[in-house]
Order: C-alpha cells, then structure tokens, then sequence
C-alpha cells in the first residue's frame, strides 16, 4: 500500500539525514536500497549497478543474491533495465510490465521469468557521470506482473537522485583516503628502497646510484617489484646477497 504524500516526505526527510551520515559508498547505498523496499510497494528484490571506469558492470548492493542473479544475467547477456538505465548514451530508465514477453530484451526477459520475476523498474543514479563519479542505476524487481505504477516510478527517480548526490560525497572521501594510503604506501617504498641500498652500499662498496642499478637489474632478471625485493632484502640482509 502507498503512504500518502506527508508520510512519503517524512521518509524521504528522513533518509536525507541518515545519508548524510554515510561516511562509505557502501553505507550510503544500503540505506537507498533499504529505503526502496519501503516505498515501492511492489518491490521483491532491490539492487545497484554500478559502471566502473573501463564501462563495465557490478552489483555492491542487493536487498538478497537473487538480485545479483538477475544482474549479472543482464551483464552476460549486454542487456536489461539497469544495462538500459547506467549507459550513458540510454534513456535513463529502464521498465517492463511483463518480462517474459519484452520485445526489447529478448534474452534477458525470458531469463528473469523464468526465475520467477516478471516486472522491472531501473532508474539511472548518474546520467552522463564522468570519473571520479559513479554511474549506474537503481534495480527493482517483482514477482508480479504490471507490478510498477507511474507513481512508483517517480519514487524510484527521487531514490535514484538522493543516490547520486551521496554517491558524488561519499566518493571523494573514499578518494581522499585511497590517495592518503597510496602516499603512505610510497613513502614506505622509498624509505624501505633507501634502507636496500645503503645495505648494497656498505657490501659492495659502491655508491647509492650503482648499487640502485644492481637492486634495478636483480628486480627485472627475478621478476620482482623492486619494493619487494627491497623489502626483502632490508629485512633478511644477512642471508641475501645479490
């Protein structure tokens, strides 16, 4: 059954403010797929896609694995609601009222129904996204046909929108820390780098820009990233030599 419209606002104030908590992609995508489950009385089962930056697809968020089964079948197959709703270039929504009978996805439709699904609902969450932010869609699905009303549409638009935004927050501090551990994992290769060499330095009694050559050479002829082989070295110098 439908909230009435100052119900359906006191939701959707209310999950502005728990998404503005949202510290994770993750986090921030549950509540959205939780809050859908809700408010879309026909929805049985509730994803994400996501669009990575080489274009192709993942489910980080699903209300039950069938979810993901359906997803990844749109994924095999090159089409679907979510396919139709997170390309770019789609019309950014993706609907059918009878999934075994779609004309538009002739494999993935029948696919669907038979595994007891007969109506989708996919709205996109960032049309036109370019990196760092996400694309994808929003994913519904229902065990019964003409599941979905035009008013459940524009509640799946809202979702999708309050999605985006968070998605574009939530995104640039997950970036934030990504770049703050990459830093950290450079500077602990350099200083680790530094400690190989000096050994070399000592053993070989060369100076550090040969005895980076012979860390250099030994790392292509063993196949071994040179921090490893630093590391290596650094920490068992007594009974490695190169």
């Amino acid at each position: 059954m439908a909230m009435d419209e100052s119900a359906l606002a006191a939701r959707f104030a209310d999950l502005t403010r728990t998404l503005l908590d949202a510290t994770t992609v993750a986090g921030a995508l549950e509540r959205i797929v939780l809050a859908t489950c809700e408010l879309v009385p026909g929805a049985d089962l509730v994803s994400v896609t996501l669009r990575g930056d080489d274009g192709s697809f993942h489910t980080p968020v699903e209300t039950e694995p069938a979810a993901t089964e359906l997803d990844q079948l749109q994924y095999k197959f090159g089409e679907g609601p979510c396919l139709d709703a997170a390309r770019a270039p789609g019309p950014a929504v993706g609907q059918s009222d009878d999934l075994a009978a779609s004309a538009t996805w002739p494999r993935f439709g029948p696919a669907a129904a038979e595994r007891g699904y007969h109506s989708a609902l996919a709205t996109a969450l960032i049309p036109d996204a370019k990196p760092p932010r996400l694309s994808g869609a929003l994913n519904i699905f229902s065990s019964r046909k003409a599941a979905f009303t035009q008013s459940d549409a524009n509640i799946a638009l809202l979702l999708a929108t309050h999605a985006s935004l968070v998605l574009a927050h939530t995104r640039a501090l997950e970036l934030a820390g990504l770049q703050a551990e990459h830093l950290r994992k450079a500077l602990d290769s350099r200083d680790v780098i530094g400690q190989a060499k000096g050994i070399l330095m000592h053993r070989r009694g060369v100076d550090a820009e040969k005895a980076f050559d012979i860390l250099r050479a030994a790392s292509q002829e063993l196949n071994v990233k040179l921090a490893e082989l630093a590391k290596t070295l650094a920490t068992r110098h007594l009974d490695l030599d190169l």
